[in-house]
């Protein structure tokens, strides 16, 4: 596959996770990651600085499987999460993505990224951005996410944050 059908192709499988999740079609998102998955937002340790160890610092975010992603959804899902009732409306938008060659079967994807999210619950709008990087793994010859890193950029974060937000 050439250089920019690889690219292409990762451009596309991002994009269709960015629209899974904002279609409320998580069950269908969590497929599109491997069962041993991470997906990690780290904390700010300084300004300039992330937490660089999950196991060692504050995370936002740290599922270290598909296990606990699924669990989060089926709360979010079931109506009984305050945090998650009602659920506000959010629209994912992708730019600059990179895509680097690993190894034979790993590709790096980086892309800045917002979220424009609407609260029902409040009446207010926010706006989240930062960077992602993902590592995609081909499984039977389709791509499927390993590990999702999510650098969040904002200095405020309104209330809660959820896999849904970013």
């Amino acid at each position: 596959m050439s250089a920019a059908a690889v690219v292409a192709e990762v451009e596309n499988f991002l994009y269709e996770e960015a629209w899974l999740i904002d279609s409320r079609r998580w069950k269908e998102w969590l497929e599109l990651f491997v069962p041993d998955c991470r997906f990690w937002m780290p904390a700010w340790k300084a300004d300039h600085e992330l937490v660089e160890d999950p196991d060692a610092g504050l995370s936002f975010i740290y599922y270290e499987s598909r296990a606990g992603l699924e669990d989060r959804v089926t709360r979010a899902l079931s109506g009984l999460s305050v945090s998650s009732t009602p659920l506000p409306r959010t629209c994912h938008q992708l730019t600059n993505i990179r895509v680097d060659t690993v190894d034979g079967e790993r590709l790096l994807a980086r892309c800045a990224w917002s979220c424009h999210v609407f609260d029902i619950k409040s009446q207010r709008q926010h706006v989240f951005f930062g960077h992602y990087e993902h590592l995609l793994v081909r499984k039977d010859g389709t791509l499927r996410i390993a590990s999702k890193k999510i650098t969040l950029l904002n200095d405020l974060v309104p209330a809660y944050l959820d896999f849904y937000h970013v």
